[in-house]
């Protein structure tokens, strides 16, 4: 099955089993997500998401919410404002799988998208 993000494409399968990167496999793999950094103490990749102001940060959440439902894989994140913190793993598998490497990639993708947005433009009272 394949999903499209305005930049990228990114292909997943919901029924197949996603199992923990090792090895030179899992060495090649987190080298396509350079900016993402591995988790001490833990089996998991992280990344801080940084923003103009906190529209371009939620946009950024709503666009990755999306994608992580159509996944069926969900990030453990944290957002105040304008940064947001993501840890990425496979609880299934206790670790890192090529599931975190795909949605790792969409939201580099989602970041770089969101950052464009205007951060001058009023919004409506409410």
């Amino acid at each position: 099955m394949q999903r499209v993000s305005r930049s990228a494409v990114f292909v997943f399968s919901h029924n197949c089993r996603h199992a923990a990167l090792a090895g030179e496999g899992r060495k090649a793999a987190l080298a396509t997500i350079p900016s993402w950094s591995e988790v001490d103490g833990r089996d998991a990749i992280r990344k801080r998401f940084e923003f103009s102001n906190f529209r371009q940060a939620f946009a950024f959440m709503t666009k990755v919410a999306h994608q992580a439902e159509l996944m069926d894989h969900h990030p453990e994140w944290f957002n105040v404002y304008n940064g947001v913190d993501v840890v990425l793993a496979t609880h299934t598998e206790n670790g890192v799988s090529p599931l975190d490497i795909t949605l790792a990639g969409f939201m580099d993708v989602a970041a770089s998208e969101a950052q464009r947005l205007p951060t001058d433009t009023a919004l409506p009272s409410v």
